[in-house]
């Protein structure tokens, strides 16, 4: 009796430093309530979870009375409904994503109470195969073994429209798995996948140790044909760019799809916070520069550019 007393109370007790058991949000606490505060991430070897990392330390080091911790999820659909759901606080996620968020359309059944504090950096669409698969092209994929990402991230909806934009079915022209960064990089490695599609920044240290370790046996494949199509079907929020040769060694820029990343938070967050939070990206964009090259692309300029999701009031408040 007395050892289940004690392991009943052991249990309570890490459910309770552990914030589960409810709605932990600083939606409700304001900025001033000393509330733990929740970003949701990504893979554990994507951009999103270590800037995310990055932002935590910030708001630990500058934000006074709160305390922030990043947390590994599917990434931008997952991290949406974590902030609607009130169980994360700010969250990452692509600006495709978002759009259907607000609008209700996609992998949302009506419109999500989310608003932006700022725009970040561009992810850069990431298709990769092994060599010996003979894969060229998106169209190249047809009966070829795929991980399309983390099941709810953003990459995944990516990877759909980019198979879509081929004309293949992804349930029924590819073998499709969706899949984690570090398991897609493991399945390249050991031959259990042909073909990936990742959505990141650059470099993303996943992909990194994929061509690291696999060197010429590995290939990226042009997606510059089916930007048209992706475009058509969904908006001019696809843009072309390319993967420079200097960001993962190969012997030339890939053309690419890119995708902007938003930072989002629930419209019911307090208005001081969510202006504190935006301030803190810029007093102290210099240490994430520091944490991922990826934040050199974060500016003032650009940063208010969320457009079709609406800004917070608080961020509105900050770029005046």
């Amino acid at each position: 009796m007395r050892f289940r007393l004690v392991t009943a109370l052991a249990v309570t007790a890490a459910l309770l430093a552990g914030g589960c058991g409810g709605d932990r949000s600083a939606t409700k606490g304001g900025a001033g309530g000393g509330t733990r505060l929740s970003i949701a991430t990504g893979n554990t070897t994507g951009v999103y979870y270590v800037l995310g990392g990055g932002l935590a330390e910030l708001i630990d080091k500058h934000l006074p009375g709160h305390r922030a911790t990043a947390e590994a999820t599917g990434a931008s659909v997952e991290n949406i409904q974590r902030v609607v759901r009130g169980q994360s606080d700010i969250a990452f996620t692509l600006a495709d994503t978002a759009a259907d968020a607000v609008k209700g359309t996609g992998a949302f059944t009506a419109p999500q109470p989310i608003r932006a504090l700022a725009r970040l950096y561009g992810n850069y669409t990431q298709v990769i195969a092994r060599t010996d698969a003979g894969i060229t092209s998106v169209a190249g994929l047809r009966g070829k073994r795929v991980s399309t990402g983390s099941p709810n991230s953003g990459t995944e909806v990516i990877a759909l429209r980019l198979l879509a934009a081929a004309g293949l079915d992804p349930d029924k022209d590819v073998k499709r798995q969706a899949l984690s960064l570090p398991e897609t990089v493991q399945g390249l490695k050991d031959g259990t996948l042909d073909a990936l599609v990742w959505s990141g920044g650059l470099p993303t240290s996943g992909i990194t140790d994929l061509v690291t370790s696999m060197g010429d046996k590995v290939t990226f494949v042009p997606l510059k044909d089916v930007l048209p199509a992706v475009r058509a079907a969904h908006g001019p929020v696809y843009t072309e760019g390319v993967i420079p040769k200097g960001a993962y060694g190969t012997p030339s820029d890939v053309p690419t799809i890119v995708v902007p990343n938003l930072l989002v938070v629930n419209a019911a967050m307090d208005a001081k916070l969510a202006e504190d939070l935006t301030r803190l990206l810029f007093e102290h964009k210099a240490d994430l520069e520091k944490v991922h090259a990826s934040a050199k692309e974060i500016t003032l300029a650009e940063a208010p550019k969320t457009d079709p999701v609406p800004l917070h009031e608080g961020a509105r408040k900050f770029y005046g």
